[in-house]
């Protein structure tokens, strides 16, 4: 029996299913919408990523840096971040914080998506 975690999923719950599907299909992810479900819900797949787009009963999504006063709302772990950094440039994404190597040992950079939240993208050095 193996006993390890293999993977894991975002949920991110939005206010605006296809505007927020539509942001990351810009982003290169592809959308697997599922709204006639008893849950509506789109899926969003790029490389190992699969993120779950729920209909929030909120008008504004709160991120968690402004609840908890930090953190991001998901951590995407990529080899080439840099290429990923430009790619994101290219395509008109907002940069919060640029590539850096952190106090905790990442190269990683930061980009807001269309619904506020902070993804953060990086690896361990």
């Amino acid at each position: 029996m193996n006993s390890e975690f293999t993977h894991c999923l975002q949920m991110f719950p939005t206010p605006n299913l296809q505007r927020t599907a539509d942001y990351y299909e810009k982003l290169g992810f592809r959308s697997v919408p599922y709204l006639q479900s008893v849950e509506p819900h789109i899926c969003l797949y790029r490389d190992s990523i699969e993120i779950i787009l729920t209909q929030s009963q909120q008008e504004r999504l709160t991120p968690n840096r402004e609840i908890h006063g930090y953190g991001y709302d998901a951590y995407f772990i990529a080899l080439e971040q840099r290429e990923l950094e430009k790619e994101c440039h290219r395509l008109g994404i907002k940069i919060v914080r640029p590539l850096i190597r952190t106090d905790y040992g990442n190269d990683e950079f930061v980009f807001e998506d269309i619904d506020g939240r902070w993804i953060a993208v990086g690896n361990k050095v």
